[in-house]
């Protein structure tokens, strides 16, 4: 690929961990890593919103070897293209493989939306809303709607094979990997099956990687934060 150099906008614990272990995946550590200070209000700053009007991570420059700057947004479409872009790697089956592509695809985008979208929920009404437009019973319906909808579909993939794919890792394990890494610490996907596919994640590098910056994250936003008062969920 033509590319000078990738710089991947991150903040530890949140979707930019898909794209970072996605990078770490393909080309190394070979990428310029920058924080963006989400508690601290940072995603709201005009050079960052020019950047992703979105006011959120991740944002992907790839910096053409022409000399043009492209933004990439969103964690999903990040993983898929690295995928792509990287076909060595052998992290999504190939477009001539209109079969297997399409299971791929299927469970690459179940976990960056509708499995994403009640983990969201539960984050914001827990951890990031003010208290007086939190609502308890968001939280309970994506609960049980995430734990009796979501997980026996991951579950019944995991029962078959070590992988979303079988026996495989691919680039739909990043990202459902990481949502069952995310979704453990709401008290979900606590059966076994989860767990032991947690392990074989844990024990590559580059997800190891990825989440090195851990403890630097706080899951409950401070009262403090500016982004308290300017959220928009």
């Amino acid at each position: 690929m033509d590319y000078k150099k990738l710089v991947l906008h991150h903040y530890p614990a949140t979707r930019s961990v898909r794209a970072r272990w996605m990078l770490l995946e393909t080309i190394g550590t070979d990428f310029e890593l920058r924080r963006v200070n989400l508690y601290g209000g940072a995603q709201y700053e005009p050079e960052f919103l020019a950047l992703n009007p979105n006011h959120n991570v991740p944002a992907l420059e790839i910096h053409w070897s022409d000399g043009n700057v492209q933004v990439l947004l969103e964690s999903a479409a990040i993983v898929e293209w690295l995928a792509d872009s990287f076909p060595e790697k052998g992290l999504a089956p190939p477009l001539d493989e209109p079969r297997s592509r399409a299971e791929y695809l299927r469970y690459l985008h179940f976990g960056a939306t509708w499995m994403d979208m009640m983990l969201w929920q539960i984050r914001a009404h827990r951890h990031l809303l003010k208290s007086d437009e939190a609502d308890p019973r968001t939280v309970e319906r994506y609960e049980n709607k995430f734990r009796n909808e979501c997980e026996p579909q991951i579950a019944d993939c995991l029962h078959q094979g070590d992988y979303i794919l079988g026996n495989d890792f691919s680039a739909a394990d990043v990202i459902i990997g990481y949502n069952v890494f995310w979704a453990r610490g709401y008290g979900l996907c606590q059966d076994e099956v989860f767990g032991s596919y947690l392990s074989r994640l844990k024990a590559r590098t580059a997800m190891q990687q990825a989440l090195n910056d851990l403890a630097d994250f706080a899951i409950e936003a401070p009262e403090s934060a500016p982004d308290r008062a300017i959220f928009t969920g």
